[in-house]
């Protein structure tokens, strides 16, 4: 690609929703804000984890749960995005690989509607946050196991799915392998986002010098999880220039992918690393 076309500013969008336990009626609202983004002028849409299903009962969501090959949503999204000429960040869909495993997976889609890149969330959420509230993401899913990245026509993005924002060194290594654009496509928790969402989103973006793209589940969902919302895009020196509240809706930002030099510029820590035991 050319170093003008790089340069070339474009708009992103990050659309937030509030995903039930039935597929269909998922797909449609994010076909439908996906097209509302286009129809705005965005060029790069990014959609949360779970984009098609939030589902807490292992036996229905392997139920619900199929190959790639035969995911509708997937197809859906694969049509809006060829439909509309964007790329489409599709943060994250449950995708059958096994009778009894799933990945959690994301998807870049080019704007001829073609699987541009795919990326399987690597760190499994396990936790007991109080209060009864537990996760146990390893019960159904597979972790990944290796950084993707991908190129757009400004530049380079770096894939990661909602819990990987706890790990640093692997932003680090996206950055390092020349990512200029971060997605943390996410589901939250209240708690949670409430305590280090802002926080830990603008510190990634100050340590890889990068541009992220946080799009996000926010609200009351069917199955009884609260998660927190507040869809964000970050500027490469750690800036919000866009932020949703809690409801399904569209945030868009201008990028300007010099920005990402400049920053990278003024503090050159990518460049600074040093090994230690």
């Amino acid at each position: 690609m050319s170093d003008a076309l790089t340069k070339s500013p474009f708009l992103a969008a990050c659309v937030q929703l509030r995903a039930g336990r039935d597929v269909q009626p998922n797909v449609d609202l994010a076909v439908s804000l996906i097209e509302e983004a286009a129809v705005a002028g965005a060029q790069f849409v990014a959609t949360p984890e779970n984009t098609s299903l939030m589902e807490a009962k292992s036996a229905l969501l392997f139920e619900k749960t199929v190959a790639e090959a035969d995911d509708v949503a997937l197809a859906a999204f694969r049509a809006v995005a060829a439909s509309k000429k964007i790329w489409t960040l599709i943060g994250s869909l449950p995708i059958k690989i096994a009778p009894d495993r799933l990945a959690n997976r994301s998807f870049l889609i080019a704007p001829n509607g073609s699987i541009a890149a795919r990326y399987d969330k690597i760190h499994m959420f396990d936790v007991d946050l109080g209060g009864g509230e537990s996760y146990r993401e390893s019960k159904n899913f597979a972790p990944g196991a290796e950084v993707v990245t991908a190129d757009l026509p400004w530049g380079r993005l770096g894939l990661s799915v909602c819990y990987d924002l706890r790990f640093p060194h692997l932003y680090r290594a996206l950055a390092k392998a020349g990512s200029d654009f971060l997605t943390v496509p996410s589901a939250f928790t209240r708690p949670t986002g409430e305590a280090h969402w802002h926080v830990l989103l603008r510190a990634r973006a100050i340590e890889s010098g990068a541009y992220v793209f946080a799009p996000a589940q926010g609200g009351q969902h069917e199955n009884g999880r609260e998660t927190y919302g507040h869809s964000l895009i970050v500027a490469p020196w750690g800036e919000i220039i866009a932020e949703a509240g809690v409801d399904p809706c569209v945030v868009m930002a201008e990028i300007d992918p010099a920005k990402v030099s400049e920053a990278r510029g003024r503090v050159p820590s990518l460049t600074h690393d040093r090994a230690f035991s």
